[in-house]
């Protein structure tokens, strides 16, 4: 995808006036003909800066996930490591793009209190934009998420899935794991989870087992999340929290969102961000006519 252009708002040094916004302006963005409906998006170090402390980190495991944009075309898919830090009562789950950038953040906040205009223009929190906390609040999982320049905070129950445990074992990351299958969110998974983490948490919404989910897919292949790696984090690393100017929505509504952008990505565009100029391209730099973009998305109901 070719990079979007964009213009920011000058420099501000926030340590010295923190009552002013860092606002995004964006000027213009070039989206790929035949993309999967998501738009680059920036992350505001505004977010950032103000984002509070809800729990503290008690490990943080990398997955892969793998998913098919276009059921069209089921061989060809998109890859992205994706994040979830696990705290005593609550996780967050998403980018591992968004992670790095969070991070470089709060470290030039932390160090200069200012975020120059180059390293906002170039960050990036990935394909996967949503960031999904589980038991945050307590007994719902809140998932934020941006379309262009909308901003969205949906909170529903904490949903559980009603698991199948089987007596299929295996060894992955060289934990002893035992397989569960179940039907969640309109389709039907399997997972392999090890007791020897005994902690009921996954990938995306996916929990409720006797231990850390290391993998999992539905049975179509369209989404497969697979453990890499399971990190110790260094002390006083916090799940932090930060939701101003999102707009609260059902998740009915912030589904008919990602369906209208899918449908016409231009017209959601002009109709919710007067402001911003898009120009779509294929592969080989060639202006086109917008059209509609593969929509296959995780929860189908």
């Amino acid at each position: 995808m070719r990079k979007p252009v964009i213009t920011f708002a000058p420099e501000i040094n926030l340590s010295n006036d923190m009552k002013r916004m860092f606002i995004f302006l964006c000027m213009g963005m070039v989206l790929c003909a035949g993309a999967t409906a998501q738009v680059i998006n920036v992350v505001d170090p505004n977010e950032v800066m103000k984002a509070e402390p809800i729990d503290e980190v008690r490990f943080v495991v990398q997955y892969e996930l793998t998913s098919v944009p276009d059921t069209l075309n089921p061989d060809k898919t998109e890859s992205e490591t994706m994040m979830l830090k696990v705290g005593d009562k609550s996780s967050q789950y998403y980018s591992y793009n968004r992670f790095v950038t969070d991070s470089i953040f709060r470290e030039k906040l932390r160090t200069s209190g200012r975020i120059v205009k180059q390293q906002a223009s170039d960050s990036n929190p990935g394909r996967q934009t949503a960031r999904i906390y589980k038991n945050y609040p307590s007994g719902k999982t809140t998932t934020l998420d941006q379309i262009v320049m909308s901003r969205f905070r949906c909170e529903e129950e904490n949903e559980i899935p009603q698991w199948e445990l089987l007596p299929d074992t295996a060894t992955l990351l060289s934990y002893p794991c035992q397989k569960a299958v179940c039907r969640f969110k309109g389709r039907d998974y399997e997972a392999w989870f090890t007791t020897e983490i005994p902690r009921g948490e996954g990938p995306w919404k996916l929990q409720g087992l006797p231990g850390l989910i290391l993998k999992a897919s539905d049975t179509q292949g369209h989404y497969r999340f697979e453990c890499t790696g399971i990190i110790r984090p260094q002390a006083g690393d916090m799940l932090m929290f930060g939701a101003d100017n999102y707009q609260p929505v059902s998740r009915k509504d912030l589904n008919t969102a990602y369906k209208r952008y899918a449908a016409d990505p231009l017209g959601y565009v002009t109709a919710t961000a007067p402001n911003v100029k898009v120009t779509i391209m294929n592969e080989s730099g060639e202006v086109q006519k917008p059209k509609d973009t593969p929509f296959n998305p995780i929860e189908r109901n």
